[in-house]
């Protein structure tokens, strides 16, 4: 009797636009991790380029924190008011332009503020691009976010790879990310009818925009200090992998560079089977059992000071952080009363701070102790996820059993 209140030519059309809405916002994340990717790879290039030592390149990227704080503060103030395409749109394009401008700059002023923009126009592109795969999660009924956030993580190595081939080349670094960006910004322009818009999905109400202060509801707050825990460890495995085995174990820096490709491969990898892992054990299940992987392949890395150790235990890591964070953001679409933009705007103000926090406390508690002491903060930060997650209620669907369907009555005929 359900699949009777729709059509089948109009159930058909449904489905043919929340494929391309998924395709769509695929892009955007695919977009963020390709050109992050690119400019990661050939970083030693750029900064060669101005002269600029370790010191002076670490201390640069203070640019890039002051543009995502003001992209913050203004999503903050911009989400509900504007659309959410819209915000994705511009993000997406000040990604493409200001990356391979950066990557020109001929002095230091010009790549700070290459760096400046790149910051601000990544944070602008992130948290519309969460709440667009919010949405289209909602409409498909079942968990989808592992998948978003894997594109970004095959983007990363796509770039990546590309970067290795253009120094192969002999290409310059403006010019290998002007070529990609040209590539992706007719893709974005080909695709952008197809951006899902959350303003007409409060899950739940049918109200008016929340003022700012009423969006930090205690659920919303708790999800946000998860997400916060979550790119707390992410940031420190992706920060620390390298440094640990290549200095702290004294394996090399060869050594430091496979056991971080090993943390990503695990995290890439698990972000494609994550959505159907999570449709089995549900979403606060997941982030537990990942939480204990987490835990576990920290342990296992800094058990022994052997390389073998450190390799297999990052990659065990990667594949622990790799369902959390994307999980966390899947909770957001099931809060009543709140739409994915309002929701994933809290999560991602509380979750920006751990980027900052984990390589410099980490690296604070090193100088007093070590390495090897300072990163069994993760293993304390993995406890306090899987704490704290079993106080996050379900309040649109049963987020704690097997795949369910969240739609109307009417859609639950459909399939993906």
């Amino acid at each position: 009797m359900a699949q009777e209140a729709i059509p089948a030519h109009r159930d058909g059309a449904f489905r043919s636009a929340d494929a391309r809405a998924r395709l769509a916002v695929l892009l955007l994340f695919f977009i963020e991790g390709v050109t992050l990717g690119s400019w990661t790879s050939r970083a030693p290039d750029v900064r060669h380029g101005v002269g600029l030592g370790d010191t002076g390149w670490g201390l640069s990227y203070f640019a890039a924190t002051a543009g995502e704080l003001v992209a913050l503060a203004a999503i903050t103030l911009l989400i509900g008011r504007t659309r959410t395409p819209r915000l994705s749109l511009v993000g997406a394009v000040l990604v493409l332009l200001s990356a391979p401008l950066a990557a020109s700059a001929p002095t230091l002023p010009a790549l700070l503020i290459g760096i400046l923009v790149y910051g601000f126009a990544a944070t602008l592109l992130s948290t519309p691009a969460n709440v667009q795969a919010v949405e289209v999660e909602r409409r498909y009924g079942r968990p989808l976010m592992s998948t978003f956030h894997g594109s970004f993580s095959i983007g990363m190595l796509a770039g990546g790879g590309l970067g290795v081939v253009a120094v192969a080349l002999g290409v310059r670094p403006g010019v290998q990310l002007a070529v990609s960006s040209v590539l992706l910004c007719f893709l974005l322009v080909m695709s952008y009818r197809w951006h899902p818009d959350d303003s007409s999905s409060r899950s739940g109400s049918s109200g008016p925009r929340r003022r700012l202060r009423d969006r930090f509801t205690p659920r919303l707050v708790l999800l946000a200090a998860l997400a916060f825990l979550a790119s707390f460890s992410e940031g420190a495995g992706a920060y620390w992998s390298a440094i640990y085995t290549a200095d702290t174990i004294g394996a090399g820096a060869a050594m430091g560079a496979i056991a971080y490709t090993s943390m990503s491969a695990g995290l890439a990898a698990t972000r494609l089977v994550g959505d159907q892992v999570a449709a089995r054990l549900g979403r606060r299940r997941l982030i537990q059992v990942s939480s204990v992987v987490t835990a576990a392949g920290i342990a296992l890395a800094l058990s022994v000071a052997h390389p073998a150790a450190a390799i297999a235990g990052f990659a065990v890591f990667g594949i622990g952080v790799a369902c959390t964070l994307p999980t966390i953001f899947g909770l957001v679409g099931e809060q009543r009363g709140v739409s994915a933009g309002e929701g994933v705007s809290v999560v991602a103000l509380g979750q920006w701070p751990a980027f900052l926090a984990a390589p410099a406390l980490i690296g604070a508690l090193a100088g007093v102790v070590d390495l090897r002491a300072a990163l069994l903060l993760v293993i304390v930060s993995a406890v306090a996820v899987i704490m704290l997650v079993g106080r996050v209620r379900p309040t649109r669907t049963d987020g704690d059993g097997p795949a369910h369907q969240s739609k109307p009555p009417a859609a639950q005929g459909e399939k993906a």
